[in-house]
Order: structure tokens, then sequence, then C-alpha cells
């Protein structure tokens, strides 16, 4: 029986996918614990799909090897580069849900009051008219403004360069 090493196993695909689903799955819910665990998944499963689409194993690549073939080193280089991005962002993420623990005594995620604030009045249809109005005062205002570079060009063609910033 030939086996075509160039394509990644069922079940490699189905780990990468069920990684990936999950970690969305955790990173659409409010508890900062849970998206922590998500990013993990997300990452460990992309990780996975870079380097399954790497290809397959070969000799090192180094110059002046034999002819054999060698595997692809761009896969492995990204992948390095990514743990340490998921790395980063977990260790974020965790004084986060730290600091709300301490804080409020859970980690979820709290709903910004502006925010809610503008939905209702989006819902009411009171933020259409407000919007207009800010457009039509930030023309008036921005007319108003003067120009400050407009200054120091004057004033740099008429007493000249200076030498780090003195006269």
């Amino acid at each position: 029986m030939i086996v075509d090493v160039t394509t990644p196993s069922i079940v490699l695909v189905v780990v990468m996918g069920v990684l990936v689903a999950t970690g969305v799955y955790l990173l659409l819910e409010r508890s900062l614990t849970r998206v922590l665990i998500g990013v993990a998944l997300v990452g460990n499963g992309v990780n996975l799909l870079i380097l399954t689409m790497g290809g397959a194993a070969g000799a090192p690549p180094l110059v002046g090897a034999s002819g054999e073939p060698m595997s692809d080193p761009l896969p492995q280089a990204l992948v390095l580069t990514a743990i340490v991005i998921t790395l980063g962002f977990t260790a974020f993420i965790l004084a986060m849900a730290y600091r709300s623990w301490q804080l409020h005594g859970h980690d979820e995620v709290q709903d910004d009051v502006e925010d809610r604030r503008i939905a209702r009045r989006a819902e009411r249809g009171e933020l259409d008219a407000r919007s207009d109005e800010a457009a039509a005062n930030a023309a008036l205002e921005a007319a108003q403004v003067r120009d400050e570079t407009e200054d120091d060009v004057e004033n740099l063609h008429r007493n000249g360069p200076t030498e780090g910033g003195k006269r």
C-alpha cells in the first residue's frame, strides 16, 4: 500500500477543526478565563494548520547538504513566532482576568454604559438627528480653526533655518 505523505491524515484535520471551533466558541464568552482558553486553543489549532500545510518532514534545510528532499523552514519559523505572540497575548489576558477578579470578584467582561446608552438612543431613533447636527458643527469648527503650520512655514522663510532647534 502506497501512502502519500503530502496529504494530512483525517484525524489531524478533525483535531485542527475541533481546536479552532472550540476556541472560537470560547472567545465569544463573557468570562475572561474562557477567553484565555479560547485564545490558546485557536493558537494551537492554527499552529497545527501551518505545520500541516508546510508539507511532510524531510532532511534539515542546510546549505550544501545532499540532494534529499528538505523540509520547508518557513512554516516552522511562522509557528515559532505565533507561539511567542500567543504566549504574550495569553499573559495579557491572564493579567486582565486577575485584575478583574481583584476589583470585582469575578472575571466577566462588563458592559460599557456609554455603548448601552447609544444603543438605546439608536433604537428610539434619536441618534440620526444628532449625528447630522454634529457633522454640521464639525464643519463649522473646522472652518474656524487656523492652520498653525502656515505660521511655522512663514517663520522659517522669514528667519531662516535654525541649527539644532536653537537660535
